[in-house]
């Protein structure tokens, strides 16, 4: 893989040989940065292959497109008709436009393998979590004697003639709990 300036260095070690350069002067015989870039937006070139931090990598597809590119050019062709030539090539229709030396193409090595980072922004955000519920706002508790040990938690302070209410109204269950072998009283018993 080159960095930019590698690869533009590549171009003009290729077009050396057999290319005559632009026959109106109004082209350049050798792309600059700015035209790569254009050339990769536009579709004429392919985007860089891979990233180092923010340095774009090449390889060798691109320099075969680059110097076909500058060939045909020099032929007069327009980039938009270069385009309709170029657009999908293989790599030996290009290589066969470009007519690259071989040693300039040795050293494309394959793009690094970088570990992938997670891309956080392009995940779906979470549900927020809901807060925990607020604790209840209870009465402070207050127990209620039902006899053989059973209490009965009520909040709030009850008056006498409520624990005689409550005493009646739970007796069905003091009945039960006693018939189980529930209640203090119950168990104490040989």
């Amino acid at each position: 893989m080159w960095t930019l300036d590698e690869l533009l260095d590549r171009v003009s070690a290729a077009l050396t040989a057999e290319y005559s350069g632009a026959p109106n002067g109004r082209v350049r015989d050798v792309p600059d940065r700015r035209a790569v870039r254009w050339y990769a937006t536009t579709g004429l070139v392919d985007r860089p292959s891979a990233m180092r931090g923010r340095t774009a990598l090449y390889g060798k597809r691109h320099l075969l497109q680059l110097v076909a590119v500058k060939r045909l050019q020099s032929e007069g062709r327009t980039l938009a008709e270069i385009q309709t030539e170029l657009a999908g090539a293989a790599d030996t229709a290009l290589a066969a436009i470009a007519r690259v030396p071989e040693r300039l193409l040795e050293s494309a090595d394959p793009p690094p393998q970088e570990a992938v980072r997670p891309r956080f922004w392009a995940e779906p955000a979470a549900a927020p979590a809901a807060p925990p519920p607020a604790p209840p706002q209870a009465a402070p508790l207050n127990g209620v004697a039902l006899g053989g040990g059973a209490v009965l938690l009520v909040p709030g302070t009850p008056a006498a003639a409520d624990i005689a209410d409550i005493a009646a109204a739970a007796q069905p269950l003091l009945d039960l709990l006693a018939s189980r072998g529930l209640l203090t009283n119950e168990r104490e018993s040989p």
